[in-house]
């Protein structure tokens, strides 16, 4: 969008209070061009699409992070070379699912982190699988209470995922970091939702606080659908002679494939 730049982390902190953000979860160069081109704010990029060369022709002004899970990282050590790999290569913030200690450390080393409270799939057996976390008072204040140890460790910001509206708007209040709400209402810093979602291509189970935008399941299977019938044309045409045509062939000097073809009787 015309006007607008890449943020800074303290941009970003900066409007914190001033309205929400948009933000996506994308997967491709093209899905990456079209969040620019729709004035997305922030994006969570795997790493093989934002170290691409072209990723920041396609979003040059997305807020992007990249991250690893706990699980995927390593040591603090591991983690903190793979950041500065990953900042070195044009992500503007890292996602880490990891202890506190962990965030700590990469934040005293000026990696911009970004942790995660609530449902957090990495995490999931410690509160409960794949379901709503701060329900009662106890949980809502433990939630609290992640947020500040986030905080105090030096993230800048806090993914909050499948949280009631209400302790999430509670919480959001209370601390000067960013929460972006993934199904914690629109009491946050931002609004995050998975592209497939809003594009209509996930498949299996749909997460109760997407919202589908569009139909591309749909027109990927009709265009699945157009790519066997053109392979299936292409297979009968070669059949029947059809494919190649006389448009299709390189012809020669009458006279070259005459002196051709005599040399090949001569050898």
């Amino acid at each position: 969008m015309s006007g607008r730049r890449l943020p800074t982390v303290a941009d970003l902190l900066a409007d914190k209070g001033k309205g929400q953000k948009t933000m996506l979860r994308y997967f491709s160069l093209d899905e990456a061009a079209a969040a620019e081109a729709a004035g997305i704010d922030i994006a969570s990029v795997p790493d093989d699409i934002l170290f691409h060369p072209r990723y920041r022709d396609a979003a040059p002004t997305v807020f992007s992070m990249t991250g690893r899970t706990h699980l995927e990282a390593g040591t603090p050590d591991d983690y903190l070379r793979w950041a500065a790999e990953a900042m070195n290569r044009g992500a503007d913030a890292i996602y880490c699912s990891g202890s506190f200690d962990t965030v700590e450390y990469l934040a005293n080393e000026y990696i911009p982190v970004v942790g995660h409270v609530g449902l957090c799939p990495a995490r999931a057996t410690w509160t409960g699988g794949f379901r709503a976390v701060g329900k009662t008072a106890e949980s809502a204040l433990k939630l609290m209470h992640d947020v500040k140890r986030y905080e105090d460790a030096g993230a800048f910001a806090v993914e909050i995922e499948v949280v009631p509206e209400e302790v999430a708007s509670e919480i959001t209040r209370r601390t000067g970091i960013l929460l972006w709400s993934m199904g914690a209402g629109p009491g946050c810093d931002a609004q995050y939702l998975f592209a497939n979602d809003i594009l209509g291509y996930t498949e299996g189970h749909i997460p109760r606080h997407s919202k589908i935008y569009r139909d591309f399941a749909a027109e990927f299977a009709r265009l699945q659908q157009e790519r066997i019938d053109a392979f299936a044309t292409f297979a009968a045409d070669v059949a029947s002679g059809a494919y190649p045509g006389e448009k299709h062939l390189v012809r020669m000097n009458p006279a070259e494939l005459d002196a051709f073809r005599e040399w090949l009787e001569h050898t």
